[in-house]
């Protein structure tokens, strides 16, 4: 990709002079530019996504790696030690021990696997050296410092290799490769997905195995949906064949990965027991696959618990400086912090017209896109609430005891300007209902007392429909030297010097935002990547939904900015107005009804919002202030792209998308991602979610995703790629000569449709057996084949534009190192 990349210090750094010149550049001319010509409209778009996934080990503390890693660790020892000789309180080393010991699911979130060297075959050992490698791209290179972690001798003299099953997913894939003879083209495919399987933070990481072209003959988004089913669909084969081809289950260990959104209990409580150094040391990813130098990475992983853990304990001074800690009684935060462990869904999408007029030289360069990107960013975030809780959510309970401002708001105090903050946390404490005859009651501090308190005064806590953009940094707030959305080169970098001198962020990590501009120069493709979902529900319904309303606002925000409707000026650049528009966005995952707005706002597209929306009146409590309703709101906005973007949606196909919309914010109980994640976790109960105690609906939170919702994934995949296989079966086309030979190899002249409905039963319940399960991954691989030829054949132009590198979508790779 690096033949169609220029350096940013050979393009002219000059701010354009208005968005007029930019779209000149594009060759576009705004007084006659009809919706067809301009970027992301119908025939323009392509997209790929990134699946954060949690991955678990079922077995006995004595066979399963993370238990043994404690026990036999330096740390646990020189506890005991200390605890002996009174250097330490007993209470430290009683939890641990009860940790270890009082685990009735024996689920140990996150644990690396253990498994015979000797089961790996010869493909599979040569990807581990090379893996291995300080670099992987010099074969003369030594090996990582580190080495030794993912190798070990058990008591019998048997070597082993332990990875966590992030890795152990390439390991399979690459076994499965060495383990049999396939035709040629479908071992390229299967060696290009290696680099597919990866780890960011913590948690197995997958990213889209092709990039898409959305079409309207395709389902628009709903074509993403099925690639991220049909990819959650091979994950969950190649841990089925990890189990069974290097012996897991053989030796107590039963590795499986699922779709959930929040840190594990237990991990949140091991967390409160360990150093931050030994917490990294259990849970960062090792980064032994996708990185040349993993070891380098895997240092930037370590950099980045550090400085959200610092920055958590930060917020808390910020918390007193807005009058919301009023006294010294306080939580202090733990120094290690767990929200690496949340997990989310990226969504990238590109212009294939922007992406070709960044390869001219001169015209259309970085500034260019810089300005109108950062814009496209801004108008954006006026729209999120649409997206939060109605097409992905993370329902969590929150008990009275949890209702320190320092330990419930996260961190907000960093995302949100004092006036708003302290908005948010009283409209919050009044839905919570912590009150008592008309006095404000908050915990203070004590477990035992906070637990008197809430069994006293009835007082359950809330129930927060996404939770996961609380508990994890999604963007921060701009500086009033340094917008983060001023439209200038390098802003963001002066943005991420001014959080370093604040204690929040640091230098080298890659700044945090709802919408991200995905720049030419750094990815090789212009287009932007939305990182506000939590977790999907459906992958046709939700996600497809999702994808199709981040494209509608985008060639919105697009049309908007070709017409001058909105310029930079509209929506100024000072930490309040952007704190203003994105307290609606954390409201609304908090679940608060209301919020507040200047009357005088400078931000002139909300005002343009605001004339859309009903029901608001002045504030009684905040002179100066509106009071709006989060309902009103989001339907105003879909008033707003009924009668702004009417065309474009009829041009998209996307008339549906808006009716569903609709009826999830109407009947958010029946339709919204958060209600159904929310009867699904409940399980047909009929006991109110908040009549529950706080542990106990996020324990059943997390056996839901686990079992049920992973069930119903696994069937929606599985459906989809009965349909392809079907679809190939029956073709008689030329281009699908090859595909049908491949086929009958695979199959040995059996019929496809019935050996896929044979094994459906065994699918779904993780037990096939070693030859049906090679022969469908085999066949995954074969409908990937067929996607990629029928890409090609459909638009040659993808190639044109963005070539056969698969790491387009590969979220932050490169801006990270």
């Amino acid at each position: 990709m690096s033949r169609n990349i220029k350096s940013l210090s050979t393009v002219d750094l000059k701010v354009p002079a208005d968005l007029e010149s930019c779209f000149a550049a594009l060759g576009l001319n705004t007084e006659r530019t009809d919706i067809g010509s301009l970027p992301f409209g119908e025939n323009d778009i392509t997209a790929g996504s990134e699946s954060e996934l949690q991955a678990v080990v079922i077995g006995s503390r004595d066979q399963v790696d993370l238990p043994q890693e404690i026990e036999q660790s330096r740390f646990f020892a020189n506890l005991q030690r200390r605890t002996r000789s009174g250097e330490a309180p007993e209470h430290a080393l009683t939890e641990l021990t009860e940790f270890l010991a009082t685990n009735k699911q024996k689920v140990w979130e996150n644990s690396w696997v253990r498994f015979p060297r000797c089961k790996l075959s010869k493909y599979a050992e040569k990807v581990f050296q090379c893996d291995l490698r300080a670099d992987k791209q010099n074969p003369q290179s030594l090996l990582r410092g580190d080495a030794d972690r993912f190798q070990m001798v058990a008591d019998t003299g048997e070597q082993l290799i332990r990875v966590p099953v992030s890795y152990l997913l390439k390991l399979a894939l690459a076994d499965l490769l060495g383990n049999q003879w396939l035709p040629k083209e479908l071992h390229i495919i299967g060696e290009e997905l290696l680099e597919h399987f990866l780890s960011d933070n913590t948690s197995p990481e997958t990213f889209s195995f092709h990039v898409k072209h959305l079409s309207k003959k395709d389902g628009m988004g709903a074509g993403l949906a099925r690639e991220t089913a049909k990819r959650f669909l091979f994950t969950q084969l190649l841990v089925h064949y990890a189990n069974i081809n290097f012996g897991l289950l053989e030796h107590g260990q039963r590795a499986l990965i699922y779709f959930a959104p929040h840190p594990p209990l237990r991990q949140k409580a091991l967390n409160d027991m360990v150093p931050d150094t030994f917490y990294r040391q259990l849970f960062m990813s090792p980064c032994l696959s996708g990185w040349d130098q993993g070891e380098g990475k895997h240092s930037y992983m370590r950099l980045c618990h550090q400085v959200l853990s610092r920055s958590q304990l930060n917020a808390v001074a910020k918390l007193r400086e807005a009058g919301i800690i009023t006294n010294n009684l306080v939580v202090l935060p733990n120094m290690s912090n767990t929200s690496l462990a949340n997990n989310g869904v990226h969504i990238s999408i590109g212009s294939k017209q922007l992406t070709a007029a960044c390869r001219q030289p001169g015209g259309y360069g970085p500034a260019q896109e810089k300005f109108v990107g950062d814009l496209a960013c801004k108008i954006m975030e006026h729209f999120l609430p649409l997206f939060a809780t109605t097409y992905s959510a993370a329902p969590y309970r929150l008990a009275f005891s949890d209702f320190h401002p320092e330990k419930a708001l996260g961190f907000l105090p960093h995302q949100l300007d004092f006036t708003h903050l302290r908005m948010l946390w009283r409209r919050w404490k009044k839905k919570a209902s912590l009150s008592f005859f008309g006095h404000a009651l908050t915990p203070f501090g004590p477990p035992r007392f906070d637990r008197l308190l809430s069994r006293s005064f009835a007082m359950h806590g809330d129930l927060v429909p996404d939770f996961r953009l609380l508990d994890y940094p999604v963007c921060f707030l701009s500086t009033d030297q340094s917008p983060a959305y001023s439209g200038r080169l390098g802003n963001q970098d002066q943005l991420k010097e001014d959080l370093a001198d604040m204690g929040v962020f640091d230098r080298q990590m890659s700044l945090y935002q709802f919408f991200k501009l995905r720049d030419f120069h750094s990815m090789g493709y212009s287009g932007f990547e939305g990182r506000h979902y939590s977790l999907f529900p459906d992958f046709e319904r939700d996600m497809g939904g999702a994808t199709n309303l981040q494209v509608l606002i985008t060639a919105l925000a697009f049309r908007y900015m070709a017409s001058g409707q909105i310029r930079h000026r509209y929506i100024p650049d000072t930490p309040f107005v952007e704190s203003e528009r994105r307290q609606i966005f954390f409201a609304k995952a908090v679940g608060i009804p209301t919020f507040y707005v200047l009357k005088n706002t400078r931000n002139r597209f909300l005002l343009k919002i605001l004339k859309c929306t009903g029901r608001i009146r002045a504030s009684r409590r905040y002179p100066g202030y509106l009071r709006v309703y989060h309902q009103d709101y989001c339907k105003g906005l879909i008033a707003l792209l009924r009668q702004d973007a009417g065309d474009l949606i009829e041009q998209l196909g996307f008339n549906d998308l808006i009716n569903d919309l609709w009826l999830r914010l109407d009947q958010s109980a029946e339709y919204s991602a958060s209600g159904r994640l929310i009867a699904g976790i409940s399980g047909g109960d009929s006991k109110n979610p908040l009549k529950r105690d706080a542990h106990e609906f996020n324990q059943a939170a997390e056996t839901y995703y686990r079992e049920d919702l992973r069930q119903d994934h696994l069937k929606q995949a599985y459906s989809i790629i009965q349909s392809d296989l079907t679809r190939i079966d029956n073709s008689s086309t030329t281009s699908d000569f090859a595909c049908r030979e491949m086929l009958n190899d695979i199959m040995q002249e059996k019929s496809v449709q019935a050996f896929a409905k044979a094994v459906e039963t065994d699918v779904f319940a993780d037990r096939l057996g070693r030859q049906p399960l090679k022969r469908l991954l085999n066949l995954l691989l074969l409908i990937e084949y067929r996607d990629r030829q029928q890409l090609a054949g459909e638009n040659s132009l993808i190639q044109e534009y963005y070539g056969t590198d698969p790491s387009i979508y590969r979220p932050d790779q490169r801006a990270c190192l």
